[in-house]
């Protein structure tokens, strides 16, 4: 079966693995970068979770609930743990000095498994999409790894405001 799936799985698929998994492993470097371009992808990867929540199980109030609280909860762990908070702003060159890190691939990767995962589990059983335990399931998963995702872009636009006067934000 596995492999059944796996040859059935359309060939664009395979190159959104290898663009994600690209991005993440070019993040595991330091780098400077503005804060449009450091909080881009958390943005992206919170509006992609949401769209795969709205767009399967828009006929299910618990999705958006399910995802709504693990965003909200996931958003406070990582901010109290400090997650992005090792960022610096570089005045002199108006951009962020982001220091290199595995959680970004890890949490490209994991929300990948899990819109994977979903995806086939829907192929192969269509009624789950109104199966209230799998939508709430599936959606807390895709609101935790979000809510991961906006600490860490908070942190960066965070430190960015602090180092700077107010208007000053590229």
């Amino acid at each position: 079966m596995l492999i059944s799936i796996l040859q059935h799985t359309p060939h664009w698929v395979w190159w959104l693995l290898a663009a994600l998994i690209s991005l993440g492993v070019s993040q595991m470097q330091p780098q400077q970068r503005t804060l449009r371009a450091a909080t881009a992808i958390p943005v992206a990867m919170t509006a992609l979770s949401l769209y795969g929540v709205v767009s399967v199980f828009a006929a299910q109030p618990v999705a958006l609930a399910a995802w709504a609280a693990a965003m909200l909860a996931a958003f406070a762990m990582s901010h109290a743990a400090g997650i992005g908070s090792k960022a610096r702003w570089l005045a002199a060159e108006q951009r962020l000095l982001v220091p290199g890190s595995w959680v970004p691939l890890t949490l490209m990767l994991g929300l990948f498994i899990i819109r994977f995962g979903a995806n086939v589990a829907l192929a192969i059983h269509p009624d789950l999409s109104v199966d209230g335990l799998f939508a709430g399931s599936v959606s807390f998963a895709y609101g935790a790894f979000s809510g991961i995702f906006l600490a860490r872009g908070f942190a960066m636009w965070r430190a960015s405001r602090q180092a700077q006067p107010s208007g000053m934000v590229y």
